[in-house]
């Protein structure tokens, strides 16, 4: 158990209901600043990085600004990446509603999240058994990673159904993605970030030439700094 609970990581979680302020946006028309390329793949959900309390999904994210997830529910290929799969707006950038052409799939179902709060995500308990004992654990030791996944969901109590997670181990109901992310092919592409003309951050991490924003090896949102 001292080694599940070591490699736990914090996560935020948001959900629906509620009456504080607007957290994430899920589906609809994402909000684009004028002049951003068509994104390659159907709009997921926006997150208001200035409600997201500070550290708490332990991931190296601006304090404000809104963070643009694109995602399709299409298999593209293990391994595959989108290259504009995130999209970061600094905040004071004009944007406007912006309906994506992809006739093959409708926008996700809109929803406002504004219940959120953070606890630490466990990781999956098969990705868990391969971590721990090597890439063919025995079957024994497949078992006891389920039985630590029970004891953690036991004494973690009551917590409303989410609808976005931010930061933690991954949710898949089949294969972890970030083992498929850990080989050399798994060097992610430049993300996108737009600014504001005339404006540069004066909070948060420091902003290379071009303010090309990263994603790494593990999946998580990083940006370079210096």
């Amino acid at each position: 158990m001292e080694e599940w609970i070591r490699v736990a990581r914090p996560a935020v979680y948001v959900a629906e209901g509620g009456d504080g302020p607007l957290v994430a946006r899920v589906g609809g028309d994402p909000m684009l600043p004028h002049g951003t390329p068509q994104p390659s793949d159907p709009f997921v959900a926006s997150v208001d990085l200035a409600a997201i309390p500070s550290g708490a999904t332990g991931l190296s994210l601006p304090s404000d600004g809104h963070l643009l997830l694109f995602s399709s529910t299409d298999v593209q290929g293990i391994g595959g990446q989108v290259s504009d799969a995130v999209l970061y707006v600094l905040a004071g950038t004009p944007t406007t509603t912006s309906p994506l052409a992809h006739s093959w799939r409708v926008p996700y179902r809109p929803r406002e999240l504004r219940t959120a709060w953070h606890q630490p995500s466990a990781q999956m308990p098969e990705s868990f058994a391969l971590d721990r004992w090597g890439e063919s654990p025995e079957d024994e030791q497949f078992e006891l990673a389920d039985e630590l996944a029970d004891a953690w969901a036991d004494v973690g109590g009551y917590r409303p159904s989410w609808a976005l997670q931010i930061g933690g181990h991954p949710v898949s109901p089949q294969n972890d993605p970030v083992h498929y992310a850990r080989g050399p092919e798994g060097a992610a592409p430049p993300r996108r970030v737009v600014r504001p003309t005339g404006r540069t951050p004066t909070t948060g991490p420091s902003w290379p030439p071009g303010g090309a924003a990263t994603m790494s090896r593990s999946w998580t949102p990083a940006w370079p700094t210096g």
